[in-house]
């Protein structure tokens, strides 16, 4: 624990953000991890520390206080566990001149991080020439004056993560969308909108855009594709099991409305189902109780208003920000660090991510 508590300017941006959170001021994934790394940037610039333990504990208890405000914004808890690997990578490489896992000890982690070791090689190449000073009772500052810089650069990069990871997810569009295809997505969602804005620059194909009630934001996803001269057609969600006989390939966002229903439809008629999501989505906690379970609630009133009298008294009304979609519904996801296939996640995850912070 750190030797003298958070000063109250550090708490500020921490508190602010909790309470936005909590009122759902602040909605979306992208949108929370931003606001998540500028307040880590804030605490960081402000905090007091005289070795690794009380640096992590620091970043650990904002955390813990985000993820309370909003347990159901998993980036939060994401980009929190993101910037502590990039702590402990810097920390470990600096004091013992090497990775924090060898790859030539054999353990299943290790085995699985050598899949794709380029991020772990380049560590291992990369001797860190920070020279850190735990507890230096004559210069208390000096680990925290060492260190700071260098954790101010690993936030940098999140931010920077974030902030191209639409263009970044694009790159790869023209790969997987052939000409003459017809898409089917759900709703709007940034991520796939500019998907397929890339795709259309080498061929043409049709997108068909179910409305997502009764938010209806397929409304201006048909708009905005169409704008761009996308061939779009704006379809109810009632049609979707009816069309997908004809569809090339589903293609969804990380949070939509219906995605099981899109998800289960495809499956029936064997058409293909991508997920384009940026990797700090990506979470290592598991749904241990049942597949409802990850459902994020909204003001019900939209799908049965309170002027029906005395219908509402009767029914309980539900509704859900998005769904949750098994695994076994998905064949590939897209992300700003390339293609994978779903049981490549595990690597992912282990690429991101330490054991320990797993739970705050």
């Amino acid at each position: 624990m750190a030797t003298e508590p958070q000063t109250a300017a550090g708490q500020r941006p921490v508190e602010a953000l909790a309470a936005k959170l909590r009122r759902r001021q602040v909605v979306g994934s992208r949108e929370t991890a931003l606001e998540t790394a500028l307040v880590l940037r804030q605490v960081v610039s402000k905090a007091r520390f005289q070795n690794i333990n009380q640096l992590v504990e620091i970043i650990r208890s904002v955390g813990q206080k985000l993820i309370e405000a909003q347990p159901k914004e998993h980036t939060v808890g994401n980009t929190v566990r993101k910037l502590l690997h990039h702590i402990r990578e810097e920390y470990n490489n600096a004091s013992k001149g090497k990775a924090t896992a060898s790859v030539n000890e054999f353990s299943i982690a290790n085995f699985v991080l050598q899949g794709q070791p380029r991020r772990q090689i380049a560590a291992l190449k990369g001797e860190s020439t920070l020279v850190l000073k735990e507890d230096d009772l004559d210069d208390p500052d000096s680990f925290a004056r060492t260190l700071k810089p260098v954790v101010m650069e690993a936030i940098q990069d999140i931010l920077d993560e974030l902030e191209t990871v639409y263009d970044n997810i694009g790159k790869s569009a023209k790969d997987h969308i052939h000409s003459d295809e017809i898409i089917l997505t759900i709703g709007r969602s940034k991520t796939v909108e500019t998907y397929l804005k890339s795709a259309a620059h080498y061929h043409k194909f049709t997108v068909i855009v179910a409305e997502s009630g009764p938010s209806y934001g397929g409304h201006d996803m048909a708009r905005s594709l169409s704008s761009s001269g996308i061939s779009t057609f704006l379809v109810p969600d009632s049609s979707i099991y009816a069309l997908m006989s004809r569809v090339s390939k589903v293609i969804l966002g990380a949070m939509l409305f219906l995605q099981m229903v899109a998800s289960t439809a495809a499956r029936a008629h064997s058409t293909p189902v991508m997920v384009c999501a940026g990797q700090f989505k990506l979470t290592p906690l598991w749904n241990l109780y049942h597949e409802y379970g990850a459902l994020d609630f909204a003001d019900p009133s939209s799908v049965l208003g309170f002027e029906e009298g005395e219908l509402v008294d009767k029914v309980d009304v539900v509704n859900p920000y998005y769904d949750y979609v098994r695994p076994d519904l998905v064949n590939v996801y897209v992300t700003n660090d390339g293609d994978h296939p779903p049981p490549s996640m595990y690597r992912l995850v282990k690429e991101s991510y330490d054991d320990e912070d797993n739970e705050f």
